[in-house]
């Protein structure tokens, strides 16, 4: 798009291989995509890393998987621990290997837990942050559940010019009871994975994974004029990265609505939200240097 970079994640849940939704994110006119790494990955990574180059397409980052991230925190299960600090190594030598600058990192995952910082934690995440460092790759955590754990490793981290925050605009509000993260990381943004989302569910304010719904923009309850303010008063003017998801969750049927949808339309309409909100933020950003 005109001045502004826009990236979308590559998707499972697309039902064709990357590298493929790559070519149809390039013919919609993204101009970047970002690919979650799991086990058996590593060739599929190649292949986009090789379409990128041909296609002319940012390989913005690389999703690092989240399944051992509470392992970290836990003085008991320094064993498994040790199994996800090599697994996120590994995963920033991919991007090494291949030219990605970010790798996007959860710091926690589970419900119904006190999110408690332990030195522990902190020290495994700093032997990541360091190998970080010594590769010339950026880690840009992520807000999840346990927020706690996210501003722990920043307040700690955060002065390291390879720690950086990636916002989840949905996550915000299914996760983190829309508090405004921006304004206390906002200086540290190096990566957005942009999405609409309905809120927590539960009444009692109980959160839950089956209320991540990766919305298109526009399609749920996001005060979008004001999270595109806060995007251009932290000053970020970087890509724009949507991360989104065509398939309901488990007992829940938002999505269900783009499922029947053909792929390259649903991805159109992604596009066109994507530029509608690029164009709110440049407006703003005019409307700031007046």
């Amino acid at each position: 798009m005109y001045k502004q970079k826009l990236c979308l994640s590559t998707n499972g849940a697309y039902g064709i291989p990357e590298a493929e939704q790559v070519r149809l994110f390039k013919k919609i006119g993204f101009e970047g995509f970002n690919v979650l790494w799991g086990p058996l990955m590593d060739e599929v990574i190649e292949e986009c890393a090789r379409v990128a180059e041909e296609e002319g397409m940012i390989f913005q980052s690389i999703h690092a998987p989240w399944g051992m991230c509470a392992d970290m925190w836990d003085e008991s299960e320094q064993e498994d621990a040790q199994e996800g600090i090599e697994i996120l190594k590994h995963c920033l030598d991919l991007c090494k290997k291949h030219g990605v600058p970010i790798m996007v990192c959860h710091v926690y995952v589970g419900f119904d837990k006190e999110y408690a910082p332990t030195e522990t934690g902190l020290e495994n995440y700093g032997k990541v942050i360091a190998y970080a460092e010594r590769l010339g790759v950026k880690i840009a955590f992520e807000n999840t559940e346990g927020v706690e754990l996210l501003k722990a490793l920043l307040d700690k981290y955060g002065n390291k010019a390879c720690v950086g925050f990636c916002w989840d605009s949905g996550h915000e509000m299914c996760y983190n009871f829309s508090e405004n993260l921006l304004a206390q990381y906002g200086h540290k943004l190096i990566a957005t994975h942009l999405n609409d989302n309905l809120g927590i569910k539960d009444y009692n304010g109980r959160i839950f994974w089956h209320d991540d719904l990766h919305l298109l923009p526009f399609d749920g309850i996001a005060d979008w004029d004001d999270l595109c303010q806060r995007i251009v008063d932290c000053g970020y003017e970087d890509i724009l990265t949507f991360e989104l998801n065509n398939k309901s969750k488990p007992n829940r049927h938002e999505n269900d609505k783009y499922s029947n949808v053909p792929l390259e339309e649903y991805l159109s309409e992604a596009y066109a939200r994507a530029c509608k909100i690029a164009t709110i933020i440049q407006n703003k950003r005019s409307c700031k240097k007046l």
